[in-house]
């Protein structure tokens, strides 16, 4: 595995990605699409991990609008509040299209197949859906994302397999807007969703306040097997 900071050609201009290569030069690719944090240690490990399992990661720098280079951590208030006050004024339109951006990058790149996923956390976990709904990508997983029972009139535009991991006590996504998404997407064939009964808000963020590693592994190997089924 290697891993280097690349440019990404935008609509609106070029940004930073962190790219994680596969040992072997050649496989899939997948979008980590960053929580609230900027491209922090979490979001380039999740990148190194996939990597090592045969990937071409790619961590696009969604906040290089607002201010280029973030990387902050959960562990100080300080931080908590620089990260929520960059999402409040965070555009998630034009987020979506950084990722379309991103994931042209890695269909661009010597040695990938082509086949392209997403996987997003928090506010990634809406972009994930989002980027399911409005671009091309081949599939897209999002864990505990915020706000998407507000888009839930654009899952008509679902054209490739989608994923969602829901906490049932997710402090920041309440049980009337699980129930709005579960009940929005049980229709569709394309949408699988997984609901973890006993926890909170970024249950898979190793070293996080809510961390679980039984139900993070579970939603890992989830996701595994569907990036498996639907990448290759």
């Amino acid at each position: 595995m290697s891993a280097k900071q690349i440019s990404i050609s935008g609509r609106d201009g070029a940004f930073a990605g962190y790219l994680a290569a596969p040992a072997s030069g050649s496989g899939a690719g997948v979008v980590v699409i960053q929580e609230i944090f900027g491209v922090n240690k979490v979001m380039r490990d999740i990148a190194d991990a996939y990597a090592a399992h045969g990937y071409f990661a790619l961590v696009p720098d969604l906040f290089w609008r607002l201010e280029p280079g973030v990387q902050l951590t959960d562990k100080t208030d300080a931080e908590w509040k620089r990260a929520f006050d960059l999402m409040n004024r965070f555009d998630p339109d034009k987020g979506v299209k950084d990722i379309q951006s991103t994931i042209d990058t890695l269909r661009g790149r010597e040695g990938c197949s082509g086949k392209v996923g997403a996987v997003g956390y928090c506010l990634g976990g809406l972009l994930a859906y989002l980027t399911a709904t409005r671009t091309d990508v081949n599939a897209s997983v999002g864990y505990y994302g915020v706000n998407i029972q507000q888009k839930l009139d654009e899952a008509r535009n679902i054209r490739n397999p989608v994923m969602l991991h829901i906490a049932a006590k997710d402090e920041y996504v309440p049980p009337p807007a699980q129930k709005k998404i579960i009940e929005g997407l049980s229709g569709n064939p394309l949408v699988t969703i997984h609901v973890y009964p006993e926890m909170d808000h970024a249950f898979a963020r190793a070293g996080g306040a809510h961390y679980d590693k039984a139900c993070a592994d579970l939603a890992n190997g989830r996701t595994a097997t569907f990036f498996r089924h639907q990448l290759s």
